[in-house]
């Protein structure tokens, strides 16, 4: 078990890069349906409060991870700090890094999953992929991509749908998918491994202003962004809470 943060309800795993991924590759181990991993940034965490189904499947997941900065603060704000921001694609090139099986890769459009396949096969050859399929597909169809992930037998799913749709999508199939070891909810992860997303430079990331770079880039981000002051403010919030609650009563 790691140590656990909580911001604005939603629990995180205080672990850095490379304890989350030492508990990805334990988990896998667990057996009895699949685990699961969330990836949280601000925006979801906000989604959370106005979405039942979005945060039952982020507090059921077996690791949470702090995806952004934002949660950074906001756990250090609320005096349970993580020890770093975890983002989802570091995640998954140092659990690439160091698993050794089968993969399978779900989600983005129709051909990006199959470059991401062969980005991993070229960076990661100890990581067998075997199989893909694109994130278009509705409930009708959803038996039989379970059908083709069970098929493949992998003991890792990288489930790439977008939030609130892979969170809530792991939670509800979880048990449907024995043989699989660990499922992890990365967004946007496969497009960048296939080269249709640019990554912010190094730079940028180092300063913490990879949201900024990638709103440069893709300016009808700055609707889902509107979020984020309403968010700071209910930390805030919270915050003045929880001071308030600590103070001697006369």
């Amino acid at each position: 078990m790691t140590a656990r943060s909580e911001v604005l309800g939603v629990r995180f795993d205080a672990v850095t890069l490379e304890q989350a991924a030492d508990r990805a590759l334990e988990l896998m181990e667990t057996g009895g349906g699949a685990c699961y991993i969330c990836t949280p940034n601000p925006e979801i965490l906000w989604r959370c409060r106005r979405n039942d189904a979005l945060r039952a499947a982020v507090a059921g997941a077996d690791l949470t991870l702090a995806d952004g900065i934002g949660v950074v603060w906001a756990s250090r704000a609320l005096g349970a700090p993580v020890p770093e921001r975890v983002t989802g694609f570091d995640f998954l090139l140092e659990l690439l890094a160091r698993f050794q099986g089968r993969a399978y890769l779900l989600g983005g459009r129709p051909g990006v999953a199959e470059d991401a396949a062969a980005a991993i096969r070229r960076r990661f050859p100890a990581v067998t992929v075997c199989g893909c399929h694109d994130g278009y597909f509705d409930e009708s169809e959803n038996d039989a991509v379970l059908e083709r992930i069970r098929a493949a037998s992998p003991e890792l799913v990288l489930v790439c749908l977008g939030s609130p749709q892979q969170e809530i999508w792991m939670a509800a199939n979880r048990d449907r998918l024995e043989g699989v070891g660990l499922m992890a909810g990365l967004g946007g992860c496969l497009d960048v491994l296939a080269g249709r997303t640019k990554r912010a430079p190094e730079g940028w990331i180092r300063l913490r202003l990879e949201w900024l770079y990638r709103l440069l880039r893709e300016p009808w981000r700055f609707r889902r962004q509107l979020c984020l002051p309403a968010f700071v403010l209910a930390v805030l919030a919270e915050k003045i809470k929880k001071r308030g609650s600590k103070e001697p009563q006369v």
